[in-house]
């Protein structure tokens, strides 16, 4: 697998996929990749949760015409064992997936939830040194009225995994406030092997999960655990916060938009023409068409409705207020 810094064609792509929105999704961002990254040439891999005690039902993407697209838009469905997360915790699918990607050949994982509006390949990643997506709020740790602060929170997890605290922080920030500690969305990441990344990532979410410091006491874990691991583990690997140029993952080249409603509220008007262009060819609107929110919202025009209600270029500052809007008007769904 090649690995340069820039015009890299040659690495792997892993989604989750399974029974539900996330199969739709992933049909999705698949027809999205091929349409608007035709240079790429490494492997879409779908990793598929099996059936097991730890889902309520079963996970696998059915026998039908939308697995039968994936594989259609290139797709390789990859089964992977629940043994660690399953249904209480299904964002544990990234971390427990990565284990039947190649091993030593370079990925990036996406969320499904994510549209390919540009070309991959202009993107100049050096797998030698992982990061993962900065569009993050302070989500976590939360303030709380007896907590230790941002600093001891963070600085007891670094030395549960005997790393260096100090070189992770970003000194320009003010002491006690988040953006000064390593924080990343786990929306996207890469590295240059999924196995070592996934059992280094699985090995850092358990520990925190089943053995925390006393530091992070008054803290909800879910969702944020994968979020609370992948800095350190970004961190133990070598990784940093700027290993990318900014504005091209989340930004000119891909889209992690969470929900359609989301998309058609905030995105700019080239994301919601990926949106529809894709979505567009008949064997495709088929299969979108069975999952509702789609089909109301892309074909049906509700979206159209929905992101009437907003200015694009003066959104409200919190997404709760966005959600809001969606919900009083009727146009929030998932």
């Amino acid at each position: 697998m090649a690995q340069g810094n820039t015009g890299t064609t040659n690495f792997n792509i892993m989604i989750v996929g399974q029974n539900g929105r996330l199969m739709y999704e992933a049909v999705l961002f698949a027809a999205s990749l091929r349409a608007n990254s035709p240079d790429w040439s490494g492997q879409l891999f779908v990793a598929e949760p099996q059936n097991g005690p730890l889902w309520n039902g079963d996970p696998r993407i059915p026998d039908g015409p939308v697995r039968q697209a994936l594989i259609e838009l290139g797709a390789q469905i990859v089964p992977f064992e629940t043994k660690h997360f399953g249904q209480a915790y299904p964002y544990g699918n990234k971390i427990e997936g990565l284990s039947v990607l190649p091993d030593g050949e370079p990925f990036v994982f996406f969320d499904t939830d994510t549209l390919v509006t540009g070309d991959l390949t202009r993107v100049p990643f050096d797998f030698d040194v992982p990061s993962a997506s900065t569009r993050v709020s302070g989500t976590w740790p939360k303030e709380e009225l007896y907590w230790p602060g941002y600093a001891a929170t963070w600085k007891s997890l670094y030395d549960k995994f005997g790393l260096d605290y100090e070189s992770s922080l970003d000194l320009g920030q003010p002491e006690e406030y988040w953006k000064r500690h390593l924080y990343f969305n786990a929306g996207f990441f890469y590295y240059k092997c999924p196995k070592q990344f996934g059992a280094r990532f699985l090995e850092y979410a358990l520990a925190i999960r089943d053995d925390r410091p006393e530091e992070l006491v008054l803290q909800e874990l879910n969702p944020w655990l994968d979020q609370v691991a992948l800095p350190l583990v970004i961190h133990s690997f070598g990784g940093r916060r700027d290993a990318l140029p900014q504005g091209l993952l989340d930004g000119e080249i891909t889209c992690h938009y969470r929900l359609l409603p989301l998309l058609y509220a905030r995105e700019s008007d080239a994301v919601v023409e990926v949106l529809e262009r894709v979505s567009e060819p008949n064997k495709i609107k088929k299969i979108l068409k069975q999952y509702d929110p789609m089909k109301r919202m892309i074909y049906q025009k509700r979206g159209h409705k929905a992101r009437a209600l907003f200015d694009q270029n003066d959104l409200p500052r919190r997404e709760q207020a966005i959600r809001n809007a969606l919900k009083r008007e009727g146009y929030w769904m998932r």
